[in-house]
């Protein structure tokens, strides 16, 4: 029986939206599997951390370029070569003998998941016109929000009945679903001619790379002054400024020199010359466009740091099993899929931007109140309402956002443009995390080594007990509350745990508040676009 092309289409969008689904469920499994690999491997806690941020380093650092090759290559093919990479560094991952090589795999991962995210939306842009693309843009957005949730329970299941490298493993069967469904119901993308800047992709990736060491091992390193010695290919910083200082310093200077050379590549074309930018500055001069990145960028910081830290919160300090803890984030995804439902009746009266202004609020409300409520013995009920509230803000806001911006971006442009939107998407994400779990480590080692300074413990036990709790993220408390003589630390490791949540949720509320603010910038009426390849900017179609 023959397949109308509507029908492809939207089975189309299955595909899409599963390869989506696959790379942020490898995004937010591995916060409820870190406690078990923690246990496994025996990594520490800056270990654990860059578990997590490599894979979104590397993915924010690619975003550029693989907006860029997908136009000159097509959007269909890319996507497909991301699924297949990604099926095979999910096997490197999961047979990671060492912490080190985990980390490795998960640097290799975030490169397969940069050729999908920008590539879907892309497709998704030139598949679906009107009343369809904001409908397909909601489907996106939601598949999002429910694998930021389903991805933990999936993990925490899978980490307790079998083991945590199947959290892995499970990528493979669905990247077989993926390429069959893409293959068959996807049609060949257009390509263009053009040319890759390959110094502007070294000086993004040196740069961002720089930020998230900067912003990651700033604790351990010292911010302006080295406290800890740094050691790389044998060689041994000790002294002097910080190798955290200096990589800030490098990262600013690699970033502005790519700016300034995307800057200079796009004056070109005035020219009459071809170009090679990663990054078509002229598609700034669209309102839309360029407002919503920076509330993208915004919403970013605070929308994934604070689930990267709530497993662990979760797991070692209120008791929960890797299910329990799972399960504890489902509600992000019913919340999600609540939205989801509602915006498509809202999208009727309510515009694209109306959406992502009402979820906002909801999304900031959501840790916000369990800021409120982190303490030690936090009820889970407590902790399901405030998640809820969280993932209906996410289905409105994360969904509809993505919409925002490309509204207006000519389709010969739509894969340099769905690039940068998802750069500063990730980016955000990235420095989220970063912030946000350093946030927490640092308020935990500050808090705990406070209260145990105050109950009389000397200062050299006092260091020794918060380098173990903190090296461990958290996992040496179950063994310092099984000894009566350090009950009392663990008790306190608890409460310190609990203030490191409180005051990261607090803290992603406000980049979500911010976010919010961001997003009156900009304008709902249609604005003037520029077509790849001219200097006049043109009316959107």
């Amino acid at each position: 029986m023959a397949i109308s092309e509507t029908a492809r289409k939207w089975l189309g969008l299955v595909a899409i939206a599963l390869g989506v689904a696959l790379i942020v469920v490898d995004t937010t499994i591995v916060n409820v599997i870190i406690p078990s690999i923690v246990r496994d491997l025996g990594v520490t806690s800056v270990q654990a951390q860059w578990i997590q941020e490599s894979y979104a380093i590397v993915f924010a650092a690619l975003l550029l370029l693989v907006g860029r090759v997908s136009d000159i290559l097509g959007a269909r093919a890319v996507f497909l070569t991301g699924v297949i990479l990604f099926g095979a560094t999910s096997l490197l991952a999961g047979l990671a003998p060492t912490g080190g090589w985990l980390v490795f795999g998960r640097f290799v991962q975030g490169a397969g998941a940069a050729l999908i995210l920008p590539t879907s939306l892309s497709l998704l842009n030139a598949m679906f016109t009107g009343k369809a693309r904001g409908q397909a843009f909601a489907v996106w957005g939601s598949t999002i929000g429910a694998a930021t949730a389903l991805g933990p329970l999936l993990g925490g299941w899978l980490s307790e009945h079998a083991s945590w490298r199947w959290a892995f493993g499970i990528n493979i069967p669905l990247v077989v679903v993926i390429c069959i469904g893409a293959w068959a119901f996807i049609g060949r993308s257009p390509r263009s001619a053009a040319r890759v800047d390959i110094l502007g992709a070294a000086l993004s990736i040196i740069g961002l790379g720089l930020l998230a060491f900067g912003l990651i091992e700033g604790r351990t390193y010292g911010w302006l002054r080295s406290i800890e010695p740094f050691e790389l290919f044998g060689l041994r910083w000790a002294d002097g400024p910080s190798p955290v200082l200096v990589a800030l310093v490098l990262a600013t200077l690699a970033l502005v020199a790519f700016a300034l050379r995307q800057v200079a590549l796009t004056r070109r074309v005035a020219a009459g010359e071809p170009t090679a930018a990663l990054m078509d500055v002229r598609l700034f001069s669209i309102s839309s466009f360029r407002n919503g990145n920076i509330a993208t960028l915004i919403i970013g910081l605070g929308e994934f740091g604070i689930v990267a830290v709530l497993p662990l919160w979760l797991q070692f300090a209120l008791g929960y099993s890797p299910v329990e803890a799972g399960a504890a984030l489902v509600p992000v995804a019913v919340g999600s899929f609540v939205a989801s439902g509602a915006s498509f009746g809202l999208a009727q009266s309510i515009s694209a931007l109306g959406l992502v202004r009402l979820g906002l609020p909801l999304e900031a409300a959501g840790p916000a109140a369990l800021g409120f409520i982190a303490r030690p013995d936090s009820a889970w009920w407590a902790i399901a309402l405030a998640l809820f509230a969280y993932g209906i803000g996410v289905g409105f806001a994360t969904a509809q956002v993505t919409n925002v911006v490309l509204a207006d971006v000519p389709e010969a442009s739509a894969g340099q443009g769905s690039g940068v939107q998802s750069v500063f998407r990730q980016l955000g994400s990235a420095l989220g995390i970063a912030v946000l779990t350093t946030t927490f480590f640092s308020v935990l080692a500050a808090r705990l080594r406070g209260d145990l300074a105050t109950s009389g413990v000397p200062t050299d036990q006092s260091d020794a007990l918060t380098r173990a709790v903190v090296g461990s993220a958290g996992a040496a408390i179950d063994g310092l509350a099984a000894q009566p003589q350090t009950a009392a630390v663990a008790a306190a490791a608890r409460e310190a745990m609990a203030h490191g949540v409180a005051l990261g949720s607090y803290l992603a509320a406000g980049f979500l508040l911010a976010g919010l603010v961001a997003t009156l910038l900009i304008s709902p009426a249609p604005q003037p676009t520029v077509t790849a390849g001219t200097d006049s900017p043109s009316r959107p179609r």
